[in-house]
C-alpha cells in the first residue's frame, strides 16, 4: 500500500512551480527559494518571477544553478513610513503593485503548477484569494512569527485568514516552529495539522565545499583594507534598522576604547542614503568598521561563504528575525555566534552550547559576548563545533527541499 501511495504521488508531481515576488531587497527568502529550487529543477520545471531591476548578484545566483527567470517592471515600495504622507504613498504603491503583478501573472498557464508567492494573508488576502481561483495550487512561506497585535488587528487579521484558509489549495510552509505556533490562533487545527516547517536551511555540499576552497587572507585583506593580525567580527544582511545595525555599532564603539585589536564587517546588498553615511561616520570607527558590498565579494553565493571563513566571531543583533541563512551558514562553518533571543533565533542558538543569545537591543551585551569569545579560544572552538553540528543535522537543505516537493505533489493529490 505504501509503494502504492508513493507511485501515486509521483504520477501527481506538479509539471512546473513558480517562485515569485515584487521586491528588490534579496536576502534569506531569496536564498531559501534558490535553494529549494536547485534541487527539485530535475523533478520539475522552475522559474522564477521578480522585478527587473533586482541586483545583478542574485540574477547571477540564478543563471549559475541554470534557473530560468523573467522580469516584472513594477516594484513593491518596503521603505519606511515614518510619516502619514509616506504611509499613504506606501499603501498606494501596494494596491498598485499588486494589481500589475496580477496582471501580469494572467500570462501564465497555472494548469498541474504551484504558484509559491512571497505575499500574506494579513497583508494581501485579496490578492491572494484572487490568485487561489486562477491557480492550481497557491504556497507562501512564513518566515516570522506573527507579532502581537491590538484586539482590533487581531480580529480584522483572523477574519482574514479565515477567508483565505477557506480555499483547499491555499497552503502555508512557516519556516520555524516559531512561526507556526504564531498561527494557532487565526486558523483551524485542521489547517494547522496539516501545515509543514520547511525550515530556513543550509546547503551542506556548499558548506563542505566552500570549506574546502583555498582562502588567500593576505589577497582578500588586500582587496578590502581589512587589518591583519585582528579578531574580525562579521555581520552579513541588509544594512538596516531590524537587523540591529546601530547596536552593532554601538557595541563596535564600546570595543574600540579599551580593545585595540579587534575590527567590525558588515556585508550587505543595501545601498546606503546620505543620512545613513554621515550616521556611520558619526561612531568615529574609522578604519576599526568596513561595510562591503556582498557583489564585490563575488558572484556566486559560494564566494560569500568563502569569506565568512574570515570571521573570528559572527554577531547578529536582530529585533525582528525569522530564521536567518547568514546565521545558520556561519554556525555550519564553524564560526562562533552571537545574536537575539528573539522570535525563531534559540530554536538555531543555544545559549552556552551551539552560541550566544542576548537580548535585542543591549549593545553593552553584545559587545560584553564578543569580548568574552575574543578572549577564550577555547570557548570559541566549543561553540563554533557544537553549532556546526547542530545546523547541519537540523537545518539541512536536502531534508527541506523533500519535505517541500513532497507537500506540493500532495496538494495534487485530493483535488476535485
Amino acid at each position: 500500500m505504501k509503494s502504492e501511495n508513493k507511485k501515486k504521488l509521483s504520477e501527481l508531481k506538479p509539471k512546473r512551480v513558480f517562485y515569485v515576488w515584487n521586491y528588490l531587497e534579496w536576502g534569506g527568502a531569496q536564498v531559501y527559494f534558490l535553494g529549494v529550487a536547485s534541487r527539485i529543477k530535475d523533478k520539475t520545471g522552475v522559474r522564477f518571477v521578480f522585478p527587473k531591476d533586482t541586483n545583478r548578484q542574485f540574477i547571477k545566483f540564478c543563471e549559475n544553478l541554470g534557473l530560468e527567470y523573467e522580469f516584472i517592471d513594477v516594484v513593491a515600495d518596503l521603505k519606511p513610513a515614518p510619516t502619514l504622507k509616506r504611509k499613504l504613498e506606501r499603501h498606494w504603491n501596494k494596491i498598485y503593485s499588486e494589481y500589475y503583478l496580477l496582471k501580469f501573472l494572467k500570462k501564465f498557464d497555472f494548469s498541474d503548477s504551484v504558484l509559491h508567492i512571497e505575499l500574506t494573508p494579513w497583508q494581501s488576502v485579496f490578492s491572494l484569494i484572487t490568485l487561489c481561483r486562477r491557480a492550481e495550487q497557491v504556497f507562501i512561506t512564513m518566515h516570522n512569527a506573527l507579532p502581537k497585535v491590538s484586539k482590533w488587528r487581531f480580529w480584522l487579521w483572523k477574519l482574514k485568514f479565515s477567508m483565505i484558509a477557506q480555499f483547499d489549495n491555499f497552503h502555508i510552509f512557516p519556516s520555524n516552529k516559531d512561526a507556526k505556533n504564531s498561527l494557532k490562533p487565526f486558523v483551524s487545527n485542521e489547517f494547522l495539522e496539516k501545515t509543514k516547517v520547511t525550515y530556513t536551511n543550509v546547503n551542506p555540499d556548499e558548506v563542505e565545499q566552500a570549506l574546502r576552497l583555498p582562502l588567500n587572507r593576505d589577497e582578500i585583506f588586500e582587496k578590502f583594507g581589512l587589518p591583519k593580525n585582528k579578531t574580525l567580527v562579521f555581520c552579513l544582511g541588509q544594512f538596516i534598522d531590524r537587523k540591529g545595525r546601530w547596536i552593532f555599532l554601538e557595541a563596535a564603539k564600546i570595543l574600540s576604547e579599551n580593545v585595540p585589536d579587534i575590527a567590525f564587517v558588515w556585508i550587505s546588498n543595501s545601498v546606503l542614503t546620505a543620512d545613513e553615511t554621515a550616521k556611520i561616520e558619526s561612531y568615529g570607527l574609522g578604519e576599526r568598521f568596513f561595510l562591503i558590498k556582498s557583489e564585490d565579494v563575488g558572484a556566486e553565493h559560494l564566494e560569500l561563504m568563502k569569506f565568512l571563513r574570515l570571521a573570528d566571531i559572527y554577531t547578529l543583533p536582530s529585533f525582528v528575525e525569522g530564521l536567518p541563512i547568514s546565521l545558520l551558514e556561519a554556525m555550519a562553518l564553524g564560526v562562533p555566534s552571537i545574536s537575539t533571543n528573539v522570535y525563531a533565533i534559540p530554536e538555531a542558538v543555544k545559549n552556552g552550547e551551539t552560541g550566544i543569545l542576548i537580548e535585542a537591543g543591549d549593545s553593552e551585551a553584545l559587545a560584553d559576548a564578543i569580548k568574552t569569545l575574543k578572549n577564550d579560544a577555547d570557548l570559541r572552538k566549543k561553540l563554533g563545533k557544537n553549532g556546526r553540528e547542530w545546523v547541519l543535522a537540523n537545518f539541512n537543505e536536502k531534508m527541506v527541499s523533500e519535505i517541500a516537493f513532497e507537500c506540493y505533489q500532495e496538494s495534487f493529490e485530493f483535488r476535485p
